[in-house]
This record gives C-alpha cells, structure tokens and sequence, in this order.
C-alpha cells in the first residue's frame, strides 16, 4: 500500500529538511514524498536537490491550496495525506497507518494525535484523545490535525480537493466535507508534530482565519449555534488583542491537553 504525502513549501528553507528526514524515517517501504515548492528564493531547492528519492517542482503558483491540489494530483498512493514543510512526523508511525487501512478496508480517513513544538523545535504540548467527526469540528475547528490525517485516494476523486480561496482553513473546510459523509477512525498515538511560532501564518493572519472559518460555516450551509458564535467571538478577540499563548489557541486546559 503506498502512502502519498505532499508538502507545500514557500521559503521553509529553516525547517523542510527536517520536514524531509522524517517522511524518511519510517517503518513503511512504499511512500511517495512530493513536495510542491513554489518557487522559494532561500535554500529550499538545493536542499530539495540532496534527496533524490523526492518527486518535487519549485515554480511559481497561487498559494498554498492551489500547491496541495497540484500535489494532490501527482500522487499515486492509495493513502494521502499533506505534511506542511515546517511539520514533521514521528518516527516509526506511518507504518501503523498503513496497517490500520489494510486491515479495515471500509474506513477511508484515519487520524492519529499531535503534538505541539516551538519555533526551536521543543515540544510543549501534546494532544490526545477527542473524538473528530463532523459536529465536533462545526463546534471548535481547532480540533483539526491536519499533519495527522490521512485518506484514501479516493475520497479526492470523490468530493474534490482543498477550497482554494481560502488560505488559512482549506483543511478545516476539507476534513468538514468529509466528515458529513464519512466517519473518521482513531488511532491513539502521537503521529506529528506542528510547529507553533509567532510567524506561522495561521498565527499572524488570525482576522483573516476567523473570517474564513464563517465562510467555510456559510458555505457549508451550517447551523450557527450559540457555541459556534461563542467561537467565533472568541477568534475575534484573541485577534484584536494580540494573545498568542499556545494554551488558549490549542484550548491546553481542557480535555485531551497535556504536557509532552
């Protein structure tokens, strides 16, 4: 079963070998690492260029979401999933994922735990356990792990790639289509690790972020609760006064946060 992962890159020359290493680092002898450069002006093509094993293009394109979907359609696993190019995984993990699909042909997306790392690389925080399906991603979509799920090919080929007018949430839209029809699988161990900097993108565009979270809810025609608006308000605030402490935008105190 060949896994697919695709990394988007622009200017991540400081942290896409690590990125790289650890897609290397597994115990599953058939993936397919495309990475999806568009066209940075630091070191990233020359390190790109000491991997020959990698399918990768460095051009010019319109964004992110528009990169994911042109790597989407290079890929030829079965199983996909996209990796961002200052993420990376655990060692010894895509193994088990692949497993966990063979072994359960009817389930089309898997999504294991995450852990949080700064800018140095240090981990802070690890979270585990909540249950993602979809009324649990209308109500706070900052459960999404995006470098920790993965997906059959053919899911792509059924509900389409990532929205590409959005900049910040296209996961979040994504996972909220598939969920209205499929049912998300656990699987309980710690599968990556996202890196958490002030100059992460989600982190310095939060206005941005929280009004594209209410065009993903429009879009998708979804019921704006009273804890929906609740959140809303909060991305909002948080927005407006500068908090940027890891706890609040990965809600560390409530269920399913600790201390890695």
């Amino acid at each position: 079963m060949r896994l697919s992962i695709i990394t988007p890159s622009f200017n991540q020359g400081m942290f896409i070998e690590q990125t790289i290493k650890s897609v290397l680092a597994q115990d599953h002898d058939d993936i397919e690492h495309i990475v999806m450069d568009g066209g940075s002006t630091d070191n990233t093509r020359e390190i790109l260029a000491r991997y020959p094993h990698l399918k990768w293009v460095s051009e010019r394109d319109r964004g992110q979401s528009d990169a994911i979907n042109r790597g989407f359609q290079k890929a030829t696993g079965e199983i996909v999933a996209w990796l961002n190019s200052d993420d990376w995984y655990e060692p010894n993990v895509l193994g088990s994922v692949a497993r966990y699909f063979a072994e359960n042909p009817g389930c089309m997306v898997v999504y294991g735990d995450i852990a949080f790392a700064d800018k140095q690389g240090r981990k802070l925080l690890s979270y585990k356990g909540d249950t993602i399906n979809y009324k649990s991603l209308t109500e706070c979509p900052d459960i999404v792990r995006q470098p920790s799920f993965f997906w059959r090919k053919k899911l792509v080929d059924q509900q389409g790639g990532v929205d590409e007018s959005l900049h910040l949430v296209m996961d979040f839209d994504f996972f909220l289509r598939a969920a209205r029809k499929w049912q998300f699988h656990h699987l309980p161990i710690t599968i990556s690790c996202y890196r958490y900097y002030d100059e992460n993108k989600s982190l310095s565009l939060g206005r941005l972020q929280a009004r594209e979270i209410l065009s993903v809810y429009r879009k998708n025609q979804v019921r704006m609760t009273p804890r929906i608006l609740r959140f809303l308000a909060v991305k909002f605030a948080l927005s407006f006064s500068g908090i940027r402490k890891l706890h609040g935008a990965v809600r560390g105190t409530g269920k399913g946060a600790e201390r890695a």
